[in-house]
């Protein structure tokens, strides 16, 4: 994945008033402290794609598909990525046969805490997404704790041969270091990611969190939902 730093004015004055996309693209807004919940799919595995989806209705949820091949049937979707994020955490690399599925705790919220994040417009295939954070007066997270960027497709079900609707990482960024977030001072972290080719852009939602060096979440947000 080629990752991109682009001018803030191809970006769109409106950034962080609300993403730029089409209305449809929404999900509903966990709550503070909500836990994350992953799905690992190899791209050789279509029915795990078919089949149910083990997080839904978990709290945040993200799926992957990992590369297989570039003759697999879910090759299109499946994200170098994908496989860089089980081998970071220790995790086995799904099967034929059967999904890998990580379940992340979320710690207690942190008063003061703000994360936002946005995306402008589409620009020659890319998205311009930019996180930003507002860390709270007392230390916020553990030593190592990373920021990461995303675009997700948001399926419902039945739309793309899926039984169950798919939150589907189509671009990441990260890690993104915090070193220079400091209370009350307002740290963003602004890149390009590829709008694939595959993805309808209606469907595409800007996400961003910040992970604890053992996977614990300290906060999430999406688009719309802080």
């Amino acid at each position: 994945l080629r990752i991109l730093c682009m001018h803030p004015l191809i970006l769109g004055a409106g950034l962080l008033a609300g993403v730029a996309m089409a209305g449809s693209a929404r999900a509903a807004c966990p709550g503070p402290g909500a836990p994350l919940a992953e799905t690992f799919i190899a791209a050789d595995c279509p029915g795990c794609w078919a089949g149910a989806s083990p997080a839904a209705g978990v709290g945040w949820q993200l799926d992957w598909i990992t590369p297989a091949g570039d003759n697999a049937p879910l090759a299109a979707a499946a994200l170098a990525d994908a496989a860089e994020r089980l081998q970071r955490h220790g995790a086995a690399a799904p099967t034929p046969a059967a999904p890998q599925l990580l379940r992340r705790a979320s710690v207690q919220a942190r008063p003061g805490l703000s994360l936002r994040v946005g995306a402008g417009p589409a620009w020659r295939g890319y998205f311009g997404v930019q996180l930003s954070l507002l860390p709270p007066p007392r230390p916020a997270w553990p030593a190592g704790t990373t920021a990461w960027l995303a675009l997700v497709e948001l399926l419902p079900a039945g739309s793309e041969g899926n039984s169950a609707p798919r939150v589907l990482v189509r671009s990441v960024a990260g890690p993104l270091p915090l070193d220079g977030a400091r209370p009350g001072q307002r740290l963003t972290h602004l890149r390009a990611l590829r709008w694939p080719d595959t993805a309808k852009p209606e469907r595409l939602q800007a996400r961003a969190w910040l992970e604890a060096p053992d996977g614990r979440i300290i906060a999430m947000a999406a688009d719309r939902c802080r």
